[in-house]
C-alpha cells in the first residue's frame, strides 16, 4: 500500500550513504569517521531539508477524496474538490482549473479552454483528456505553473479510497519552517534488540481515516530498557530497513500525541539488530493536516518516556 511513510524510508537510506560519503578520503586528505553524535546531527539535518523539499510535506495544501464519475477542482466553492487558497490576495488560482473523471481503476485528468496544465511535465492541448492513475501502477504528476506560482498533485490510494494529493511548491509552510525541536542526543537510547518470527503474517494497522491496513508483519522486536524486558511490532516493507510505529510516555506532553516513527536495520542471521530511539521521527500528520498517517497498534504502545528523537511540532 502506498503510504506517507515511503517518502522517509527513502530518506534514511540515502542518509547513510550521504553520512559515509561526507567523511571519505578527498584529494588525499585523512578520512575522518564520524562519531555518534555527528552522524545523528547530520541525521537530523538532513531530514529537515527532506521536509521542506518539493517531496517533503510541509508544501501540502489539499488531501481531496473523489467520487465515482466528475469532480470539479479549483478555488471555487463550488467545485468538488476545493482548493482553499491560504493567500487568496497573494497567488491566484483558477475558480474551476479542470475536472478528474473516476471510472473503474482508473483516473483521468480534463484540461479545460483556458487553463493548460502539465503532466508529467509535457504540456496537455486544451480541451483535451489523458489517464494519470491505474490500479496496475500508472501515476502520473500534473502540475500548474504560473509567475510567483507552483502547483503539483498526484492520486494516491487508500485502500478503497482515491484521492489527489495536492501541493503549493511555494507555500507558506516551507518558508516559514523552524527546525525541529529534539531531546539530547543520548547512546543509551541506542538498544540491542532480537527480532523473533512473526507468527502471523500480517498486522492490522489502524490509519487516521479509521481504515484498517494488512501490513506485512516483520516479526517481534524484544529489548531490555533499565531491567525490563518490552517488546514492538514490526512492519517490514521490503527494503534494507524495517519499519517502526510507537507511542511511549512523552506522547500527547513533549512529543506529537498519536506517536512516533522509527527505522531499525534488519537483522543478523541470529536475529540481532539495535533500536536507535534517538532517529524516532514524527508523522507527517505532526506537519499537515493533509497525510494519512499509520497508527502505532496498541502493543506497541511502551510505559517509559523515551526521552529522544524529534519533539512535537506544529498543532496538527
Amino acid at each position: 500500500m502506498p503510504n506517507p511513510r515511503s517518502s522517509s524510508q527513502l530518506l534514511l537510506i540515502l542518509l547513510s550513504l550521504t553520512i559515509v560519503l561526507s567523511y571519505s578520503n578527498v584529494k588525499g586528505q585523512k578520512s575522518h569517521v564520524p562519531n555518534y553524535v555527528e552522524s545523528i546531527n547530520q541525521w537530523y539535518q538532513l531530514r529537515e531539508a527532506e521536509l521542506k523539499s518539493p517531496k517533503g510535506w510541509l508544501n501540502l495544501e489539499g488531501l481531496f477524496w473523489l467520487h465515482k464519475g466528475v469532480n470539479s477542482f479549483g478555488a471555487g466553492k463550488n467545485n468538488d474538490c476545493v482548493y482553499e487558497n491560504p493567500n487568496p490576495s497573494e497567488v491566484f488560482f483558477p475558480d474551476h482549473l479542470g475536472n478528474f473523471t473516476f471510472q473503474g481503476d482508473s483516473v483521468l485528468w480534463e484540461n479545460l479552454d483556458k487553463y493548460m496544465v502539465m503532466v508529467n511535465n509535457q504540456s496537455m492541448p486544451l480541451k483535451s483528456k489523458v489517464c494519470v492513475f491505474n490500479t496496475n501502477g500508472l501515476s502520473s504528476e500534473m502540475s500548474w505553473i504560473m509567475p510567483g506560482a507552483s502547483f503539483s498533485w498526484t492520486i494516491i490510494k487508500r485502500e478503497d479510497k482515491i484521492g489527489v494529493r495536492f501541493r503549493n511548491l511555494k507555500s507558506d509552510h516551507v518558508l516559514s519552517f523552524k527546525r525541529i525541536a529534539h531531546f539530547p542526543i543520548n547512546e543509551k537510547f541506542k538498544i540491542k534488540a532480537l527480532l523473533q518470527p512473526p507468527i502471523e503474517s500480517y498486522l492490522m494497522i489502524s490509519n487516521v481515516l479509521g481504515q484498517q491496513v494488512a501490513s506485512k508483519n516483520a516479526g517481534k522486536l524484544q529489548f531490555t530498557y533499565q531491567g525490563k524486558a518490552y517488546s514492538l511490532d514490526v512492519i517490514d516493507e521490503g527494503e534494507e530497513q524495517l519499519f517502526i510505529t510507537f507511542w511511549d510516555a512523552t506522547s500527547g506532553a513533549t512529543t506529537y500525541d498519536a506517536g512516533r516513527f522509527i527505522y531499525i536495520s534488519k537483522p543478523d542471521a541470529n536475529g540481532n539488530t539495535f533500536i536507535d530511539f534517538n532517529q524516532a521521527f514524527n508523522p507527517p500528520c505532526a506537519f499537515t493536516k493533509f497525510a494519512t498517517c499509520p497508527l502505532p497498534p496498541p502493543q506497541n504502545r511502551l510505559p517509559f518516556a523515551i526521552t529522544a528523537g524529534e519533539k512535537n511540532y506544529g498543532h496538527h
